[in-house]
């Protein structure tokens, strides 16, 4: 079977787009991850190359630890960067309110959408009124569909968008270790990326090196309460408003107890929840094959992929955690 046989093509109307305009702002999501900045950024490098403007414009908060070098790379606030025929690309989000705060300003402007969550074909339909709209659910990374645009704009990567490319895509495959006999396009993609000057060892020590001290305390605190439930088919564990104000938010590290859960024999979802204040809490869901957690994430207001996604949800830890397992066992008790 071609592996490329049910890849969507770039959109006419979305290279168009691009070519007719002479201004852009590239919008994010908030609490950007390596996925969302290496495609705003990657994307921004390409359009300076074409000879327009552009910025890329994220609400923050920046928590991960391998986005330090790109933050100064970016801007919060888009209005004293924009002009009247200025257009907005928005990148790796599947609703116009996951760009934050700035989502009211940018919907003013004519925009186009790039993004790989199912989500994002219901919050962004196409239609005259709205420019295009390019989304791919199957693809593993938003830069992936990035890198498919540069090419179809007739460009050649340069070795810092391939960097940035490459980094995105390590982000939301975790390495790779996400990827199946369906992602052989990705792979593809890796060996031009390589190619064009991008360095998987350098990449991996920027998602995986740099830690601190205290971010291994953090992750053997977390570790050390993480309860087991339905027969061991699903971990939960937490973190409490004490540890965030002691520890903050530099010190979290999701990938790394994501994978020490989900590696233990028989697990197939985990848990993170967080208090983010007093009255909020943050879940990080994750699965390994069949159960889709972005549908529970979705019945709450949160979004994601079938098998990593997210929400956010009022209340304490005790009252989310018993909201979390009567959501799962309605799948484990089906």
């Amino acid at each position: 079977m071609d592996s490329c046989a049910n890849i969507p093509e770039v959109p006419g109307e979305l290279i168009d787009f691009i070519k007719t305009g002479s201004s852009f702002i590239i919008a994010g999501h908030k609490e950007p991850d390596g996925d969302c900045i290496g495609s705003q950024l990657a994307l921004k490098s390409v359009l300076l190359r074409l000879g327009k403007e552009a910025v890329a414009c994220s609400a923050g908060p920046f928590k991960r630890t391998e986005l330090r070098d790109y933050i100064s790379q970016l801007v919060e606030d888009p209005h004293r960067f924009s002009k009247p025929d200025t257009k907005v690309i928005i990148v790796d989000c599947s609703s116009m309110e996951r760009t934050g705060e700035i989502s009211e300003y940018i919907d003013n402007y004519p925009h186009a959408v790039i993004d790989h969550h199912a989500a994002a074909a219901i919050a962004f339909p196409p239609s005259e009124a709205q420019s295009p709209v390019y989304i791919d659910a199957a693809s593993p990374s938003c830069t992936l569909l990035i890198y498919r645009l540069i090419k179809a704009l007739g460009e050649k990567l340069t070795e810092d968008e391939a960097t940035l490319l490459l980094f995105g895509l390590c982000t939301d495959t975790g390495f790779f270790r996400h990827m199946t006999e369906k992602n052989a396009e990705a792979f593809e993609a890796t060996a031009e990326m390589i190619k064009c000057g991008a360095s998987p060892k350098m990449i991996f020590n920027i998602m995986n090196g740099g830690k601190s001290l205290s971010s291994r305390v953090l992750v053997g605190h977390v570790l050390a309460r993480t309860e087991s439930h339905f027969n061991g088919r699903l971990l939960l564990s937490w973190e409490t408003l004490d540890e965030f104000y002691t520890f903050g938010f530099e010190s979290r590290d999701s990938d790394a107890l994501n994978q020490m859960m989900s590696s233990i024999q028989g697990v197939e979802a985990t848990i993170i929840i967080r208090q983010e204040c007093v009255e909020n809490c943050t879940v990080s869901l994750r699965s390994i094959d069949n159960i889709n957690v972005a549908q529970i994430a979705a019945s709450y207001d949160g979004g994601g992929h079938k098998n990593a996604a997210g929400l956010t949800m009022k209340g304490d830890i005790t009252f989310v955690k018993n909201e979390m397992l009567n959501s799962f066992a309605k799948v484990f008790n089906d």
